[in-house]
């Protein structure tokens, strides 16, 4: 059985996990999950929740000046899935036009991006084309899906139906944006990848 797991924002303490209603597709995907990535609140937090010293460092973009801050380990792990190619990891981020600013602070690799094109206000067009994103992972390519994202995940209504009703297997992790993906974050997601590798060499 499928389980829709969902972190949500509770007042800062993001490490409490929400089962929500499950769904058993009869067809597991045998394809690698698809990892739709967040920057803001995501990856880059205030105060990245994590027991050791976070790292920190500047971007530039069209003259000005941002600072990113992150955990060590959490760029490790993003890394690690990659070598492993245990899920195709892809950029869904207002930084998607100028994701190579962000790959190199955090010396990660070059990631696809899940769009480009968000011109001068991407915040503005960035919820709409993440969320179409994630609807093509889930109804065209029918690939399990992780996404992470502090504030585009629909919680309820005809988008979260949609994407429940792909029948396809989804984590969908939504971090309190101070802190960004936490170890908690992590565990699950490495649990996800080991059910969806697990569910493949089954078929």
């Amino acid at each position: 059985m499928t389980i829709f797991r969902v972190f949500v924002k509770p007042g800062r303490r993001s490490d409490r996990l929400h089962d929500v209603t499950p769904f058993a597709p009869t067809e597991i995907p045998a394809n690698r999950p698809v990892w739709l990535l967040d920057v803001d609140g995501v990856v880059n937090a205030r105060h990245p929740a994590w027991d050791q010293p976070y790292a920190q460092g500047h971007a530039f973009v069209d003259g000005v000046t941002y600072r990113l801050q992150w955990a060590p380990a959490l760029t490790r792990f993003i890394k690690s899935v990659h070598k492993r190619r245990a899920a195709e990891v892809r950029w869904a981020t207002t930084w998607v036009d100028h994701v190579h600013q962000v790959e190199r602070l955090l010396r990660l690799p070059a990631f696809h991006t899940a769009f480009r094109g968000l011109g001068t206000s991407p915040a503005v067009g960035a919820p709409e084309r993440k969320l179409e994103a994630a609807l093509h992972v889930v109804e065209v390519e029918r690939r399990p899906l992780i996404w992470t994202d502090d504030d585009a995940i629909p919680m309820a209504g005809e988008d979260r139906r949609r994407l429940e009703d792909a029948g396809v297997p989804m984590l969908l992790l939504a971090p309190d944006p101070f802190e960004g993906l936490t170890p908690a974050h992590l565990e699950a997601i490495e649990a996800f990848l080991a059910t969806a590798r697990d569910q493949a060499a089954a078929r």
